[in-house]
């Protein structure tokens, strides 16, 4: 999948699109800094919900500190090359970051 990842988003380039998308999110970090080599127009990364949920139940069990963990997340995603950060955790990291 990784060596296709690139080649299948040049596809998506050349047939017109103005942005393209790696999902999910962070076990695709390889993929997400392929792409961005690969391709000229921004480069999304959907954060999904099933990441979202999992760093919510743990947060809530008291497992992990959730601030740090989906701020550490995001972080990772942007410096893999995502231009474009979708996440679920979108209001709560802007909050965050505000602080």
């Amino acid at each position: 999948m990784q060596r296709r990842a690139g080649k299948d988003r040049e596809l998506d380039v050349e047939e017109g699109a103005d942005v393209v998308m790696v999902k999910p999110a962070l076990p695709y970090l390889d993929v997400v800094a392929r792409v961005r080599e690969a391709v000229p127009v921004p480069v999304a990364a959907y954060n999904v919900s099933g990441e979202y949920a999992a760093v919510k139940a743990a947060a809530e069990r008291g497992w992990l500190d959730e601030r740090s963990t989906v701020l550490e997340a995001l972080t990772s995603i942007r410096r893999a090359g995502a231009d474009i950060v979708v996440s679920y955790h979108a209001k709560e990291a802007a909050a965050w970051l505000q602080q």
